[in-house]
């Protein structure tokens, strides 16, 4: 039997090593460590961090949409509530408790949802698919996975413009690849996978189409709910294309 000791050096090589050669770990929506007090940025708008829980305070940096921070106090102050923050371990700062959502605190479900029918475009689609990331037990869940679809399905007629006009024929037959691959790795298609929307070329009809997931997950979950009409008849007709 072999024994063998690691000096407290050798043991913080070893583990700075582990760590600066693991995946990153800021990605944008990632799993902050404390659950209890975990809070997403919504509302980019009014994510300024700032050294003081005043509106004049001074900006250390502005958040991104979907950015974990953890909760570590609050305060009131300028007629709004604000809450001390911790981006990570070295930064710390107030944000307006408008700006975060919280799975924890009560009725944060229905304020996102209310914040995501007064959004437009490509906002509307990604603060839905952040909803449904941080509020996986919300009653509202089937609205939102609705829209999701509703959005999405949108969105698969706009980009299949954007990819015909952008996409050379020309050039495509000269680069050998079929028209399905080169559609599919269109880069238009990029800000939504990051989001978990994902799109299937259609080369019959030489469109982009919506995959469904959402419609599905209605169908699966909440079967029973308003929505799951309307799911059944997306997914029907997702599957007569299919069969064309």
């Amino acid at each position: 039997m072999y024994t063998i000791s690691f000096s407290r050096q050798a043991v913080l090589l070893f583990v700075s090593v582990v760590v600066l050669s693991a995946p990153c770990v800021a990605q944008r929506r990632r799993a902050a460590s404390n659950g209890n007090r975990t809070a997403y940025v919504v509302d980019e708008r009014l994510a300024a961090l700032r050294s003081e829980p005043k509106l004049e305070g001074d900006l250390t940096q502005r958040l991104s949409r979907g950015r974990a921070v953890q909760i570590i106090g609050n305060r009131q102050a300028d007629g709004a509530m604000f809450y001390r923050v911790a981006v990570t371990r070295r930064t710390r700062g107030w944000l307006p408790a408008d700006a975060l959502v919280s799975p924890t605190r009560v009725e944060d479900d229905a304020r996102l949802l209310r914040l995501i029918r007064g959004s437009d475009d490509f906002d509307k689609l990604d603060r839905a698919s952040l909803f449904l990331q941080v509020f996986p037990r919300s009653s509202l869940r089937a609205q939102v996975l609705s829209l999701v679809g509703e959005e999405a399905e949108q969105f698969a007629q706009s980009l299949s413009r954007e990819a015909a006009r952008r996409l050379n024929e020309k050039e495509m037959t000269a680069g050998g690849a079929s028209r399905v691959i080169y559609f599919m790795n269109y880069n238009g298609l990029d800000r939504f996978n990051k989001i978990g929307v994902k799109f299937k070329y259609d080369e019959a009809a030489r469109a982009f189409k919506y995959d469904g997931a959402a419609w599905r997950e209605i169908v699966r979950r909440y079967p029973n709910s308003a929505e799951a009409e309307t799911a059944r008849a997306k997914l029907a007709a997702l599957s007569n294309d299919k069969s064309r």
